[in-house]
């Protein structure tokens, strides 16, 4: 066993920067792991950076200058967030307290419906088991109502840690944006000059997470108001709620669409029953589920990632296990990550030969 192991540590870390990237990985893990909490803002300012900065530089692209096309960029920004404040935000809160306080109701339909089952199929399912599943429900629910009722931002920890993010993600932005040529030059330097393999996955990860972050970003905006379109065109109440749920649904490849099919069947059962209207509704949905699949997908992702269905399931399973939202908004790129650094990886058989003599 010992001299199996002896020969994949010489096959596989024969390679100095081999051994060196996995030092940086493994110590880049553990700073991850014991201080991700307080890092959010840095990953949060690093993520909106590479949002904007296909802006950036098509502006810069057009004639303007590096500092002027941030400032442009950045003030549009400010803009779409503030709105997003002002009114999308309250909108979609308002709604969400409207859906708890009716869900009562909607257990009491739901309950209705189901207790038809033992008359329909006695050998399946009993009228006992059903109102038992509906008393569970019914608590649960109420419970997650009150919850939201009384929820609000008077603890005076979540005030502080709300404005310390309003305030210095945005500041961590700006310099991201304005100063990272030289923060990236400045955290290689202590690194060898000669480093192929670790310029060939910085460069691939680098466009891989900079057309994921902006394309994910792109995706849900299109998706989302989309839905919200659609749905308020069919008069679906909570159609806002709905919208901002099928746009973050894209986050999660695969489950995110099956989830959160499960909300926007039930809502619109509850209000208009086995009728037209619900049907049309679900091919308006299935019909932007399908346009986002086909279309929207493939032109945002022009670099599609190469992984198969079950490696991504199996990444957003895991690295949201390890990271819970941030970890399944990453799972792609992370996978990604461990597929190039696997690709790029030297063993003893690709390194030359030693000097004769």
């Amino acid at each position: 066993m010992q001299k199996i192991f002896s020969k994949w540590v010489q096959r596989y870390f024969s390679n100095e920067e081999a051994l060196l990237l996995f030092l940086l990985l493994f110590v880049s893990g553990l700073i991850i792991w014991h201080l991700g909490g307080a890092l959010i803002p840095v990953f949060a300012g690093l993520i909106l950076a590479f949002m904007m900065q296909g802006g950036v530089n098509r502006l810069k692209s057009v004639g303007l200058g590096h500092k002027t096309a941030v400032a442009t960029m950045f003030i549009a920004f400010s803009g779409f967030v503030v709105a997003m404040f002002l009114f999308i935000l309250p909108a979609v809160w308002t709604q969400l307290v409207n859906l708890f306080n009716e869900l009562p109701g909607m257990v009491t339909k739901l309950q209705q419906v189901l207790m038809l089952l033992p008359q329909s199929y006695p050998e399946l399912v009993s009228a006992e088991q059903i109102r038992n599943l509906i008393g569970t429900a019914a608590a649960e629910l109420s419970q997650l109502g009150q919850w939201l009722l009384s929820f609000s931002l008077s603890s005076l920890t979540g005030v502080l840690t709300a404005l310390i993010y309003f305030v210095l993600v945005p500041i961590l932005v700006l310099f991201f944006l304005l100063d990272g040529d030289r923060l990236i030059a400045g955290w290689t330097a202590f690194l060898p000059k000669k480093r192929e393999m670790m310029d060939q996955v910085w460069n691939e990860m680098d466009a891989q997470l900079a057309n994921y972050i902006r394309g994910k970003a792109i995706e849900i905006l299109i998706v989302g108001v989309a839905t919200f379109i659609s749905f308020a065109l069919l008069g679906i109440n909570y159609a806002a709620l709905l919208g901002l749920l099928v746009g973050l649904s894209v986050l999660i490849p695969y489950i995110g669409a099956a989830v959160v099919t499960v909300p926007v069947a039930l809502i619109a059962f509850f209000q208009w029953g086995w009728s037209d209207q619900f049907l049309y509704l679900m091919l308006a949905y299935t019909i932007i589920q399908a346009i986002d699949g086909n279309v929207i997908v493939p032109l945002l992702f022009s670099e599609a990632v190469n992984l198969h269905p079950v490696s991504i399931i199996v990444a957003v399973l895991v690295f949201g296990t390890l990271w819970g939202f941030w970890g399944v908004f990453f799972a792609i790129p992370l996978a990604t990550l461990v597929k190039s650094i696997v690709t790029a990886w030297p063993t003893a058989d690709d390194l030359p030969p030693p000097d004769a003599g």
